[in-house]
């Protein structure tokens, strides 16, 4: 291609550089143009046979803060007449304005900045269609970069370039030759299709940012059709955790758009019916599922990061979770997640985001560089005093969470969420991170000098961390659900104790602990477990919270589904390609005396006895219960604990098995039922005696003893008037005595001893008057009959 050169005269009010020459190169292999600007004007422009007329002009910027200086027009192949002006420090991000774009960045330590513009066709190709170098003098305000960009860039994408000094022993790994996601940008473009490489097999091709534009100079909205936030008390969610690629991905979803948020809105009326009313998503901010592209010769497939937690960019959704890729440089992936929030509220169904504040997928120091770690690794990153990367996500890098530009990042990402994208809560992954001290955390920094005694340190915990003090008093943020897994891989337990400022919620581990302990009939856990039923107040209550801060749930994403959870004393995780040497330990799981699927029938039969007191345990829990995927059917991962890598069977949702287990799906939406249909089991408050009364073998004399396998309470009811429920884990039956009531009589509600589907009594079941007088003769004596492993639920009646 020809190259033109044209050097002009360009007067600046502050007679400064604008741009400087130094940068007059592309790298090595990329094509394209490059405006350069110095004084003289220099402009090297390359990509096109024609000559290019560079007009000298002086204009006013059109942004608040930007100063009065030259400006250039720059003619690019298939870019409109630009303006460069200096532009403003904030917002951060690419911002459209009327008449272009502000584009400002942070970044304290590199010594020069160029914007990179691209086409659609030449990202690509790996080219860069337009430079625009940013002089320190002009297009720096404090540590932001800025630059404003006046014209039309529709169809437009951009990244930056940085240098600096290279010393990673000092936290610094510029390199000019790269060309970096903006972390304010909000969609971001590299390959289109889920899970295929880009051109050579890349797994790591070129990103870039959406560059916002505005119509006729109004912004671009979405129609929300008067959504608004529904602000459910969380003390009546039932939360569903949800993996949105895997929820409709298999076959036999039977719809178009398998796999995507479309697909997703098209399933919400089965959420609706299973009685959902909050939907937990995990990981849907962009990451790269190839990130662990590579041949698993156990399945004869490719290994996947399918899970998400390895976040790119915390403000762009995941573009290939979109039925339309990143058409309109993924504006339209935007609104189908934006339509996919509208639908679910539609429905009574909140959404919530699980967010990965505590590492990125740039790992440690030999990661990829794509972002945070080229614009400005010392402040993004938690590092010791050589360099090196703290790994308490232990996922290679620490985010640098309670550091001051790092902390506004995240409440400015959460902020987004919220009221661009109308998200109506979060969950904090490895949440314990977030109370670690940052890198500027010590005495040194603080007071310019050692002080005796301290042991403040670079991610020691903090008692009051700054980042959830502005997350609690936010506006904004204080008002929607907050909730944190209180824990990190470098040992930080914090479930109880999670710095809680009167709103944060806890998944609590514990819950889980005890009662897959108690269920499969561990001694010494029935006290535990009835903290568990009472909400926990044994971590709660001292410090002022309510039942539904304590998140309830059995099984997770990670871990044993809960078919599994009764199926495998063992994991098998040899299909991850790591000889089972990943995935936890202890599972406090029991395979109810047969190991694997190919059992007795008797075995069969416990194993659907135990999902289901295990179901209606968490069911009659004081505190927030949530759902993972795919257990109400009784999904089975074959005992793998650990799916993170797999985009297949393992992880999909199985429509067509939740036909075949209809037994235990039905079971579980009846207690969804009824529990939504009783006050007592969603308390603003801890339980006391005053309503709820503790029960043996015999009523009133509850046994608290090491060996007690039998936890019985009645607790009175608004709605239901009395409920009585009782756990017999022990391996023998047992005939327990009921309170005695004058005058009213207690009638079989649920019993999971009995075969489906008279383990609950539903209204509908039509021969339901004939199960019931069928323990007549027993409940006539206030008796009633448990098997091994079983659990009930009784309510109180009027003697007819």
């Amino acid at each position: 291609m020809a190259l033109s050169q044209i050097a002009s005269r360009f007067s600046f009010a502050a007679n400064c550089d604008l741009f400087r020459t130094k940068y007059s190169g592309l790298p090595v292999g990329m094509g394209g143009r490059r405006a350069l600007f110095s004084h003289p004007v220099s402009l090297s422009l390359r990509g096109s046979s024609d000559s290019r007329r560079i007009e000298s002009l002086v204009s006013n910027a059109s942004v608040v803060g930007a100063a009065e200086v030259g400006t250039v027009v720059i003619e690019g192949p298939g870019l409109a007449p630009s303006h460069v002006l200096a532009g403003g420090p904030l917002p951060l991000g690419a911002t459209a304005c009327d008449g272009g774009v502000n584009f400002a960045i942070y970044s304290s330590c590199a010594t020069a900045a160029v914007l990179c513009l691209f086409t659609i066709s030449d990202l690509k190709t790996n080219r860069v269609t337009e430079e625009v170098v940013l002089d320190p003098l002009v297009n720096k305000t404090g540590d932001v970069w800025h630059v404003f960009l006046q014209g039309e860039f529709e169809n437009m994408l951009y990244g930056y370039k940085f240098d600096g000094k290279r010393s990673p022993e000092k936290g610094h790994y510029f390199d000019f030759s790269r060309i970096l996601l903006d972390p304010y940008a909000k969609a971001v473009i590299s390959r289109e299709e889920y899970g295929i490489p880009g051109p050579g097999g890349d797994c790591w091709p070129q990103m870039a940012g959406m560059i916002p534009v505005l119509k006729n100079e109004v912004c671009i909205n979405f129609d929300w059709e008067g959504d608004m936030p529904l602000q459910y008390p969380q003390k009546d969610l039932i939360i569903y955790e949800m993996h949105l690629r895997g929820f409709t991905m298999h076959d036999s979803s039977e719809i178009d758009s398998r796999g995507t948020y479309l697909g997703a809105i098209r399933k919400l009326d089965y959420l609706k019916g299973l009685g959902i009313n909050c939907i937990e998503l995990m990981p849907c901010q962009e990451f790269n599922e190839l990130e662990y592209f590579s041949h698993n010769s156990v399945l004869g497939e490719n290994k996947l990061n399918f899970w998400g937690y390895s976040t790119i960019n915390y403000f762009s959704p995941m573009i290939r979770y979109s039925s339309v890729g990143a058409s309109n440089c993924g504006l339209d992936a935007i609104n189908e997640f934006k339509t996919f929030v509208r639908e679910a509220h539609k429905r009574g169904i909140e959404v919530l985001l699980d967010v990965v504040f505590n590492h990125t997928a740039e790992g440690n120091e030999n990661g990829p560089i794509f972002s945070f770690r080229g614009i400005d690794n010392s402040t993004y990153y938690m590092l010791a005093p050589k360099g090196e990367f703290y790994n308490y996500s232990g996922c290679g890098n620490t985010f640098n969470c309670n550091h001051p530009v790092v902390r506004q990042f995240i409440i400015d990402c959460l902020r987004y969420w919220a009221t661009e994208m109308h998200i109506d809560g979060f969950r904090f992954d490895l949440a314990s991170i977030m109370t670690r001290g940052c890198s500027l955390c010590d005495p040194v920094n603080v007071f310019g000098k050692p002080i005796e005694g301290d042991m403040l340190t670079t991610g020691a915990p903090l008692n009051s961390p700054s980042l959830i003090e502005m997350i609690s008093n936010d506006p904004i943020l204080s008002k929607v659900k907050l909730i944190a897994e209180a824990w990190d891989a470098g040992g930080l337990y914090q479930v109880g104790s999670f710095p809680h400022f009167g709103i944060w919620s806890e998944w609590n581990g514990k819950y889980r602990d005890i009662v897959r302990q108690f269920i499969k009939g561990t001694d010494g856990f029935s006290g535990a477990f009835a903290q568990c039923l009472c909400g926990s107040p044994d971590l709660y209550q001292e410090g002022g919270r309510k039942p539904c801060n304590s998140i309830n749930f059995i099984c997770a994403h990670d871990g044993f589904t809960l078919a599994d959870l009764v199926t495998y004393n063992n994991k098998y995780n040899m299909p991850n390609g790591e000889d089972n040497r990943d995935g936890e330990n202890h599972n406090l799981s029991w395979n109810c005396g047969e190991e694997g699927e190919f059992v007795s029938i008797s075995v069969r039969r416990l194993r659907k006895r135990q999902m289901r007191n295990f179901f209606l345990s968490l069911m009659v829990s004081q505190g927030t219960p949530m759902i993972c995927m795919g257990d109400e059917y009784g999904h089975t991962k074959g005992g793998n604990n650990n799916t993170y890598c797999h985009d297949n069977y393992l992880n999909y949702f199985r429509w067509d098995r939740k036909e075949e287990s209809s037994d235990f799906y039905r079971f579980c939406c009846l207690m969804i039922k009824f529990r939504h249909g009783c006050e007592s089991f969603g308390l603003d408050k801890f339980p006391t005696a005053e309503r709820l009364q503790w029960h043996g073998h015999h009523p009133g004399i509850p046994d608290w003893s090491e060996t007690s396998r039998f936890v019985a309470f009645s607790m009175t009811d608004e709605m239901k008037g009395e409920i009585y429920v009782a756990f017999n884990t022990s391996h023998l039956p047992v005939t327990v005595s009921l309170p005695i009531r004058p005058g009213f009589q207690w009638e079989p509600l649920v019993d999971t001893g009995k075969f489906s589907p008279y383990d609950f009594l539903s209204d509908d079941l039509p021969d339901r008057a004939i199960a019931t007088k069928l323990y007549a003769h027993f409940l006539d004596s206030n008796v009633y009959p448990m098997l091994r492993y079983s659990s009930v639920v009784l309510l109180l009646r009027p003697d007819a």
